[in-house]
């Protein structure tokens, strides 16, 4: 088998293929620089790199519960006309027996108390003698001027006692004829400490006489 030669290209087609691919870059050359020069491509230093992020899509809101419808609202009720209540007796049946009715219990009314008996007001007098009563008690002193003037007698005092078995009042029942042997024996009485008297288990004032023999002796 024969070897097919290779087609052999003249150097005159070669330096025209060189030439037309030298024509094509300077025609670039110059209409890039022509672009930039008329700020139609950015500059080099201008050129800002642009940097993409992929943003996930948000998650979808989980859609919120509508609320539950109202139920209807009740409409309000026609007013109904107040209506009296009477009481009545239950008819019975002949059949049904009937409780005889209760007998009446007699109303006893409580006598009316007795009045408290009042009290009889006043001083309570005294039987005896005062003395009988008074365990503290002084004879009176014998006026010197009625020693020297022989001047003797009777002298009986109406006395009061208080509540307190003190003395409140002593006056001349039956004088002695003696103004000093009355004063004498005023005197003495009013300094006596006595046992109240009693009435109903309270002390209460009382009155008693009190006789005082004035005597000289020798």
């Amino acid at each position: 088998m024969s070897r097919r030669s290779s087609p052999v290209v003249p150097p005159q087609t070669r330096a025209t293929r060189w030439l037309g691919i030298a024509f094509v870059l300077i025609a670039h050359v110059l209409v890039i620089g022509w672009l930039m020069a008329q700020r139609l491509l950015p500059m080099p230093d201008e050129a800002v790199t642009l940097m993409v992020n992929f943003i996930a899509p948000p998650a979808l809101q989980q859609a919120a519960p509508k609320p539950a419808p109202k139920p209807p609202e009740p409409k309000p009720l026609p007013k109904q006309p107040a209506q009296q209540l009477v009481a009545q007796a239950p008819v019975l049946s002949p059949a049904e027996p009937v409780a005889p009715p209760l007998p009446e219990v007699p109303v006893v009314e409580s006598a009316p108390a007795a009045p408290a008996m009042p009290l009889p007001a006043g001083p309570v007098a005294l039987g005896g003698e005062l003395s009988v009563v008074c365990p503290e008690r002084r004879s009176p002193a014998y006026p010197p001027m009625s020693r020297r003037l022989g001047e003797t007698g009777k002298v009986v005092l109406r006395v009061t006692l208080n509540a307190q078995g003190r003395v409140a009042k002593a006056t001349v029942n039956q004088s002695s004829g003696f103004n000093r042997l009355d004063e004498a024996a005023l005197a003495a009485v009013r300094e006596w400490r006595c046992t109240p008297a009693q009435r109903n288990g309270q002390a209460v004032e009382a009155t008693a006489l009190q006789p005082f023999n004035f005597v000289l002796e020798g």
